[in-house]
């Protein structure tokens, strides 16, 4: 990645033997391996932080103006406190105006400031790239202001700010994970009660790739708003037979006992949703136990769900995961992010690499869509990489409890 601290002195003129104060802070992306495409606002996840990071460096300017640079992209844009809002025109700006936003409500001395924004995150394939510019920005500023404000608080506030940006309620999850992630660990996140368990990974002799199909992606949200909308319907016929609040309160029996009330397309929607949220569960026992060949008909199978009941695969996302499959020494290989396009993940031994391949090669060639890919591991939390005047609660990577601790950001 890009010298930060070096580009924001430069770019904003700022002279490295004066005592100009520079703040960097890093926030990791971050994949899903299980349960995204569960019940909004109930979700159950197993997730990781992964080695890809955003960081921000902000300083004090002389006057008024908040400035922002995007060093990968040779932008800029500019405002003022006083015109904090969300502008389509301003993009990847906007975000850190989230935590300027969160900053300037607690009252703390927001006028002039400069913001550098560098990354290596993958955009807009559902490694949460925006909500690591977020968090980035926030423990930033956390750290520039020397704001005694935990986790905890600094998360609420976040989510709050960007349901004020962009006008609709916001999932705490990515942030969640940007906090209590943990070095070569996987991530049990509730999202009901804001509780992260850690679990140490299985996987240290394994390699984690993800692969971006490049296959082009329309009409998506239309697609996931009638997801949305079946499951909801679901979910109010089956609390007409027996009470329940969520998805988590039936089983598949349920689905059975009201086959005639549930159109058959809900009825597989709200399959995928129990189903999920017991592969979830499962798959704890099953990373904590080491038991490989239960982790890969686990991920297989949730596949198989997206593809057939929920319905947000795409054919070149098959043929991936088919061929995947087939190969000696892949242990596991499923959809990520939204779907109809993005990502796949595979989690395959070092020598099944060159075969996988390969088979990208034959990808290309088939669809004509050439794929990016990348090497991930589980990584850590947030943090502050130089400046600052707070103690941070997750203060270097890898640090916390050993695997199998529990972590709530109430």
């Amino acid at each position: 990645m890009l010298d930060i601290g070096a580009l924001h002195r430069t770019e904003y003129e700022l002279d490295a033997d004066r005592s100009e104060s520079v703040v960097i802070a890093e926030s990791p992306g971050r994949v899903h391996y299980l349960g995204e495409h569960g019940e909004p606002k109930a979700g159950l996840y197993l997730s990781s932080a992964i080695d890809r990071y955003v960081r921000v460096a902000v300083s004090l300017r002389k006057d008024n103006s908040l400035r922002f640079y995007a060093a990968d992209l040779g932008e800029r844009k500019r405002t003022t406190l006083m015109n904090l809002k969300y502008k389509r025109e301003d993009r990847w700006a906007n975000y850190i105006k989230v935590a300027v936003h969160v900053f300037a409500e607690l009252g703390y001395p927001v006028k002039g400031l400069n913001f550098t924004l560098s990354g290596d995150v993958p955009q807009q394939v559902g490694l949460a790239s925006s909500s690591a510019i977020e968090v980035a920005a926030a423990v930033a500023l956390r750290g520039f202001f020397s704001v005694n404000i935990g986790d905890k608080e600094l998360l609420n506030r976040l989510v709050l700010a960007k349901g004020v940006f962009f006008g609709k309620n916001m999932s705490a999850v990515d942030y969640l994970i940007a906090f209590s992630a943990k070095k070569d660990h996987f991530l049990l996140v509730d999202e009901v009660t804001r509780e992260v368990k850690r679990i140490k990974s299985p996987l240290a002799k394994n390699k984690i790739l993800i692969m971006d199909s490049r296959v082009p992606r329309t009409g998506v949200e239309d697609e996931l708003k009638q997801r949305r909308q079946d499951i909801r319907k679901g979910l109010d016929i089956l609390s007409q037979k027996r009470h329940g609040v969520s998805f988590r309160d039936f089983a598949a029996t349920d689905l059975m006992d009201s086959m005639g009330d549930l159109p058959e397309e809900i009825r597989r929607r709200c399959l995928h949703i129990i189903q999920e949220l017991q592969r979830v569960s499962d798959a704890e026992r099953i990373l904590k136990k080491a038991d490989f060949p239960a982790l890969t008909k686990l991920i297989f199978h949730s596949h198989e769900s997206l593809r057939d009941l929920y319905e947000v695969s795409c054919p070149e996302i098959d043929w991936m995961v088919k061929r995947a499959q087939e190969i000696e020494g892949v242990m596991g290989s499923r959809m990520t992010g939204q779907g109809f396009g993005g990502c796949t993940y595979t989690i395959l031994k070092e020598e099944a690499i060159a075969e996988y391949q390969r088979r990208l090669e034959d990808y290309e060639r088939i669809f004509g869509f050439h794929p990016l890919l990348y090497n991930v591991r589980p990584a850590a939390a947030a943090r502050i990489l130089s400046g600052g005047g707070v103690t941070q609660k997750n203060p270097s990577p890898g640090g916390g409890a050993s695997g199998g601790e529990s972590h709530r950001i109430p």
